[in-house]
């Protein structure tokens, strides 16, 4: 019966969607669904083959990007020491723009598929990384004091505790970042790839194309969504129990001293320079293309590389931050809404699932085209890109609340109100600030993004055409401004999130 319901409404928004286009004729922004299904049938062998490729690529990236985060939460809770640094790093990775990273790793690649899979990987490993922390820790330290009196050590709780409770964070992780494996093995095809929806893509683009533009991009979202769905049929299956959360009393800790902060941001920091240059050394890059730390650093000493760069940031960062905090809005009070009438889950969950699998890279043109070039256009697709993780992350924040809690409530006859509003949105904490903290480099992506392909202007757009150009040094520059504005805010999140769960979520601290 749910099949047939979903079919059934999937004929009413189609015959909709036709009888408006035929009312108001000469839209040059929206295809009927008759004329993409005669584009599709004149070209379903071509579509077949390219979904095809970019579905291998995308599950390859998917593979390896999510087993790197997995190894790397389990090392950064085995060792705690290292997480601030392992933490650091990653961010970095994460905060490097797919447009810019992308020409790179074709030259360092060359012809084939490995660009596409490294950009899908780069795409999803930091968003399961996050999500799998919060699982991680989403313990009682009455259960990790346990471990210890058994004289336990910390692997052996990682894999009897721990695990355990992190399974339905982690299946959430990679529900999220499946329809990212797709976009950036698509942003991986616009490097120089021979086929694949990402050069089908670009050359509808070109074209001007609506007809085609409208299909790739429901092609690539109904890709997306299938792996979704498919993720989330199988976490049901595998996770079929909901872990009791223990509630902690918040722990009493002496306060860091503010020189400890300081040497561990200056450790740090050369950690990550060292890094850089080493590697660059050690692969025997050529200067031209791969810039050192002190290329980078000889760039922007001269005053109008750097007045170059910081007035084209200052653009970009007018715009992505309303996109940023509406998105977050958004997300958070769409999975309250959600909670309070569940019956709401049926009708929001699918158009969320489709604004997140549509692939920015088709939708930001229509978009902004439709809102137009300024705040508005940018705004929206920001905090579209913004919304679905924040949604979903949220949405199972909630239902994470304390069986005990419930019981409580429940005792008192409380509301459904009341018991969001005083146990269930406390809940959710760990995973919205988990998601605020994931949506700083995934909006500077769908910033650059829209700039590259739509608005004209701020970095994306400088970005865009150095990397055209050759000029590799203004691009490495681009690189590190926009990597270092994003450890900035992500601190400054992290720093609130931080203050916050140690009064609600003392176990995430």
């Amino acid at each position: 019966m749910t099949v047939l319901r979903l079919l059934l409404w999937l004929c009413v928004v189609l015959v909709l969607w036709e009888g408006a286009l035929r009312l108001v004729p000469g839209s040059l922004l929206v295809s009927s669904p008759l004329a993409i299904a005669g584009y599709v049938s004149n070209n379903a062998a071509l579509l077949a083959r390219a979904a095809l490729e970019t579905s291998v690529n995308a599950a390859q990236g998917f593979v390896w990007g999510n087993l790197a985060a997995i190894g790397l939460g389990t090392i950064m809770i085995v060792f705690p020491r290292s997480a601030r640094t392992l933490s650091a790093v990653c961010l970095l990775v994460f905060c490097v723009p797919l447009i810019a990273s992308g020409p790179i790793l074709r030259v360092l690649f060359g012809p084939g598929t490995g660009p596409q899979i490294a950009l899908a990987a780069l795409a999803v490993y930091y968003t399961t990384l996050l999500t799998l922390l919060v699982g991680l820790r989403a313990v009682s330290q009455t259960w990790t004091d346990l471990m210890r009196v058994y004289g336990r050590g910390p692997m052996s709780t990682l894999i009897r505790a721990r695990a355990r409770a992190s399974l339905p964070y982690l299946f959430v992780g990679l529900q999220i970042s499946a329809p990212a494996a797709l976009l950036g093995a698509m942003i991986g095809e616009f490097t120089g790839a021979e086929r694949g929806l990402g050069v089908l893509t670009l050359r509808a683009m070109r074209g001007l194309d609506t007809n085609a533009t409208w299909a790739l991009a429901l092609i690539a979202a109904l890709i997306a969504m299938i792996a979704y769905g498919s993720i989330g049929w199988l976490g049901q299956r595998v996770v079929a129990y909901r872990p009791v959360i223990l509630l902690s009393a918040p722990a009493v800790s002496a306060r860091q001293r503010p020189w400890k902060y300081l040497v561990e941001i200056v450790f740090t920091t050369a950690f990550v320079l060292i890094l850089w240059q080493v590697s660059m050394d050690a692969l025997d890059l050529n200067r031209f293309f791969a810039k050192r730390p002190g290329d980078v650093w000889a760039f922007l000493a001269e005053a109008q590389n750097r007045n170059t760069v910081l007035s084209a940031l200052a653009e970009t960062l007018s715009f992505a931050v309303p996109g940023y905090l509406a998105g977050l809005a958004l997300g958070a009070a769409l999975a309250a809404l959600v909670v309070l009438s569940p019956a709401l889950n049926r009708a929001t969950m699918p158009v969320a699932v489709a604004l997140r699998a549509v692939p920015i890279i088709t939708t930001a043109p229509l978009l902004v085209l439709a809102f137009g070039r300024g705040l508005v256009g940018t705004m929206v697709v920001v905090a579209v890109m913004i919304f679905f993780p924040t949604f979903v992350a949220c949405q199972q924040g909630l239902r994470q609340t304390p069986g005990q809690v419930v019981d409580l409530f429940r005792s008192y006859d409380a509301g459904r109100w009341h018991l969001l509003r005083a146990a269930q949105i406390p809940a959710m904490l760990p995973a919205f600030f988990a998601s605020a903290r994931m949506a700083v480099p995934a909006a500077l992506l769908a910033i650059t993004t829209v700039e590259w392909l739509a608005t004209g202007k701020g970095i994306g757009v400088l970005m865009a055409t150095t990397a055209s150009t050759s000029n590799y040094n203004m691009l490495w520059s681009c690189v590190v401004i926009l990597a270092v504005v994003a450890v900035v805010v992500y601190a400054a999140v992290a720093s609130v999130e931080h203050r916050v769960l140690r009064i609600y979520a003392n176990e995430q601290v």
